[in-house]
Formats: C-alpha cells, structure tokens, sequence
C-alpha cells in the first residue's frame, strides 16, 4: 500500500479575485492518499485536515466531482477517488474544494500520476444468444442497461457505508478486473469487476451496509442485486441464483442478499462483483483492500 502527502495553501476564492494577496489569510490543508497504486481501476483513498470547520467539501478529479463527509467537526475529511478502467496514462490535476460555515469557499490543488497497466485476455464459449441477441430481446437490454446506467449516475448524499468491506463470498477470484473478453471469438468489452468461484446456492453476505436499489434479473447478468452504499459507491451482484432482498430494504455488512447461481451469460456457477465509485469502474478488491482494517493481512484473497 502507498501513501502519500501533501501540505497545501488554501486560499479563501473570493478574496483571491478581489484583493490583493496581502488581504488575504492563508489557510493551510494537509492531506494525504492511500492506493494500492496509481493504475487504470483503482480506488483512491483521501484524508485531509483543515486549519477550520468546513461544511461540504468535493474533490474533482478525472471530470468527476467526488463528494467526501467529515469527522472531527468538519476539521478533518475523507473521500474516495476512483481511476477508470480506461483511464489513460499520464499526469490528471486533483483538486479540493470546501465550503466554510461563512459561505466562502476554499480550493487546494494536486496531481496523480497514473500509470499505464496491461489487462490479460479471456477467451470464453457461451450461448450464442449472449453473444449475437435476436431482435426480440434487444429493447429488453437497451431498457435494462439505461436503468443500470442511471442507477451509477445518482450520487446519495447519505453515506451508508463505513469501515472495512468484506469479501461477498470465501471462493477464490477466477476472473480478475479489466480483463478483456472474448466471447466465441468476438471481442467484447472488458471485465468490469470480479468473479469469484462458488458453488449454487453458496449465501452472498452485503460487503458493507446499504440499500437495495435493483434486485431484478437482466439479460445479461441473470438474477442482479445492486447496493447503493452512499456517495456514489455502488456493489452490482450478477448471476445469483435467487434473492433475499428487495427493492428498498436497508442491509447491514454481512447481510445475505442473497445465493451464488448460474443465471443469464455464464459458463457455471461464480459470483459477479461489480464496484461502482461516481461511474468510475473500480477494482472490488482495491475497495476491500485500502479501506482494509489496520493489521489485517493484505493481498490474501487468492486470485487463479
């Protein structure tokens, strides 16, 4: 795990473009961030310290705004940051913003430097109905995935998550994230989460509280339950073999949502972990490894 800090000036914005620098009272920030690295579908986690109370504060990074929440009486706040699995290399500003109890608000700026990363290739056989749709189901996957779609544009204000996230099921990941697929040898598109291995009817335990926002079966995905964890995050379970939730309930970490099936475009039973942070397609186990408990072995999911 990396960390990183920074110490910054924050400057009071409207001062700024109205007065003379000598008006203005400098206020200082100091923040750091926790990755496992700087790469394509990583989380990114960041912990800044004010000089006073803010009320609201964002990070904008990667043309998206990330909302953060406070502890300590807004002196002290947390935000995820999530790099897409198509990010491209380079050099991508970071900046924070913050709004203070008097109305004004504060910047402090940064960068992230991403680097490149190689994704393996699948090759898979599957029904070729998966792979070619006939006509008459193609509205059905246009309607499911504008609800999915906008169900990942929604950003709760409410954060329901908190500490560490827990691997759904015990089996080993026998798909990584971002591999690129190729289905009866027509290339699709990349892996957007995980799978793990696991035998029909195994239970599928809420990495971390939330509410229930989808539990439907699509085409694609088969039986599919998403989590709205709160800010922007998201957990989307694919290929269940039935649910015990519902549109609507509150779950709480290690609640059963539900059992480990073999529906919509499988090969056999597994479990599909998609994460979700503000639309970006985050790696599940970078999730589950940098808000991990201090202490706790890292990198001991086994990955075929």
């Amino acid at each position: 795990m990396r960390i990183k800090g920074f110490v910054v000036v924050l400057l009071l914005l409207p001062w700024v473009l109205t007065s003379g620098a000598t008006d203005v009272q400098d206020e200082v920030i100091t923040f750091v961030h926790k990755e496992r690295s700087l790469q394509p579908g990583e989380l990114v986690l960041v912990e800044a310290i004010s000089s006073r109370p803010l009320r609201k504060m964002v990070i904008e990074a990667f043309d998206r705004q990330f909302p953060a929440f406070a502890e300590h009486d807004g002196l002290k706040w947390v935000g995820l940051i999530g790099i897409d699995l198509e990010t491209k290399p380079g050099r991508y500003k970071v900046k924070l913003i913050g709004a203070g109890t008097d109305g004004k608000n504060v910047a402090a700026p940064g960068e992230l430097v991403v680097a490149a990363k190689r994704f393996p290739t699948r090759e898979l056989t599957v029904d070729e109905k998966y792979v070619t749709p006939p006509a008459k189901v193609l509205s059905r996957i246009r309607e499911e995935r504008e609800r999915v779609n906008a169900i990942f544009a929604s950003i709760t204000p409410e954060r329901f998550w908190n500490g560490s996230f827990l691997l759904p099921v015990p089996g080993e990941v026998i798909s990584t994230f971002g591999k690129r697929s190729v289905y009866n040898k027509k290339p699709r598109s990349p892996h957007s989460g995980i799978d793990f291995r696991g035998a029909a009817g195994t239970p599928i335990q809420a990495p971390n509280a939330g509410r229930v926002v989808l539990a439907a079966n699509l085409y694609y995905s088969g039986n599919t339950v998403i989590l709205d964890h709160g800010l922007g995050l998201y957990s989307y379970f694919g290929h269940m073999l039935g649910f015990q939730v519902k549109e609507g309930d509150a779950v709480k970490t290690g609640d059963i949502v539900g059992k480990v099936g073999a529906t919509g475009l499988v090969t056999g039973p597994h479990l599909h972990w998609t994460v979700r942070l503000v639309e970006s397609r985050i790696d599940p186990l970078s999730l589950v490894e940098v808000l991990g408990n201090p202490g706790k072995s890292e990198g001991s999911v086994k990955v075929k």
